[in-house]
């Protein structure tokens, strides 16, 4: 069975750091490209960032320059470093594929305080 485990949300002051991890089991993530997507309260579910099987990486225009999405094929999990974090960041992120092939994990929750 594919799933998706997604950790290492929390509670950050504005400015702080986070890395989150997605982790798959059931399938191999070298095979796909991935993203982390996020939402927020009342809000849409959002791309954040891509990562390619050939590590192209794409961002929002709202993190871009702040997030960094990356990938550990042989630990089969994929990463969301986030640095200078804005309250604006706030909320439930998750990972998928680019195209949302996959049953989608809990997802982390991230808070930003002011």
């Amino acid at each position: 069975q594919v799933q998706l485990v997604e950790s290492g949300g929390g509670l950050v002051q504005a400015g702080g750091s986070l890395r989150l991890s997605c982790a798959a089991s059931g399938l191999a993530l070298r095979f796909y490209s991935m993203a982390w997507y996020r939402q927020a309260p009342g809000k849409q579910r959002e791309l954040v960032a891509t990562n390619s099987r050939g590590g192209n990486t794409n961002y929002a225009d709202s993190v871009k320059g702040r997030f960094t999405i990356d990938r550990d094929n042989a630990k089969n999990t994929v990463y969301l470093q986030m640095n200078s974090l804005k309250p604006e960041d706030t909320a439930v992120y998750y990972c998928n594929t680019n195209l949302m092939q996959l049953n989608w994990g809990q997802g982390t929750q991230v808070t930003v305080s002011s």
